[in-house]
């Protein structure tokens, strides 16, 4: 079934449910991140975690600042949203059917003649399931609703096997002069502080350093980043650190964390 608005799956749950409330949350994340001066280059693409705002939204924030500042500066039109399958089993990649995604600060509008430029090019299924209760996305909407309300989305699940796929339609993307690209992970889950600030340290060196190696004890979202840092060594661009930090820093006790970093390539 087609369904034309995807409601929330997770207010209440990974934000607040109330409008006011969401706002001011993510605005206070935004405004304890400045100050952040953009990159030399422009942006092509961007890396943010997804866990609850209250853990990682401190250290997204820093990601969209810039992500705001470079959407309006190039008029950008579109994001691509790539971002892993927790609860719907997958392979490959995955796009939603909808028209419109939904968070307690209104409706983001899907870009469906894009989606199927690219869904027509790559392989790329329809799977709403996959999509509907998942929260690696959807996490990404408040703040993007408010740094960049103009653009449109082209939201894709990227589960083991799309990786090639993946990198192929990031460099397709990096040929529209309107798009950007937005990679969505966390890194290391349930060690303690310690070690997850050594794990983590690991994997920040490989991705600055473009090595797409990493796997899901890593970065649950190493498919989707293992493309975008293939892509972006094949285009010879640079990957830099924005804030990482885990959730031993922000929301939560220090025995078992979650970590998560901010990046920008351009």
């Amino acid at each position: 079934m087609q369904y034309q608005v995807r409601p929330p799956a997770v207010a209440g749950l990974f934000y607040p449910a109330s409008a006011d409330g969401l706002q001011q949350l993510v605005e206070t994340q935004l405004a304890d991140a400045l100050p952040l001066s953009m990159p030399s280059r422009p942006p092509r693409a961007f890396v943010v975690p997804h866990a609850g705002l209250v853990y990682s939204g401190p250290v997204a924030a820093r990601a969209y600042l810039l992500l705001g500042q470079a959407c309006a500066a190039a008029q950008m039109r579109r994001i691509i949203l790539l971002g892993p399958n927790h609860r719907v089993p997958l392979v490959g990649l995955a796009a939603t059917t909808e028209e419109h995604w939904q968070t307690p600060l209104g409706v983001m509008e899907i870009d469906r003649p894009f989606l199927n430029v690219v869904c027509a090019r790559f392989d790329i299924a329809h799977n709403a399931e996959a999509h509907r209760p998942e929260h690696s996305l959807e996490v990404q909407l408040p703040f993007l609703q408010l740094v960049a309300p103009q653009v449109s989305l082209v939201p894709l699940l990227v589960g083991p096997g799309g990786e090639e796929e993946a990198r192929k339609l990031i460099r397709f993307c990096w040929q529209q002069t309107d798009t950007l690209v937005l990679v969505s992970t966390d890194l290391s889950h349930y060690h303690s502080w310690a070690e997850a600030r050594r794990l983590d340290a690991v994997t920040d060196r490989m991705i600055i350093h473009l090595d797409n190696r990493l796997g899901s004890e890593q970065a649950c979202g190493c498919h989707a980043l293992n493309a975008l840092l293939a892509a972006a060594s094949e285009a010879s661009l640079h990957m830099e650190c924005l804030g990482r930090m885990n959730s031993g820093d922000t929301a939560g006790d220090k025995s078992q964390v979650v970590g998560y970093g901010s990046y920008v390539c351009y």
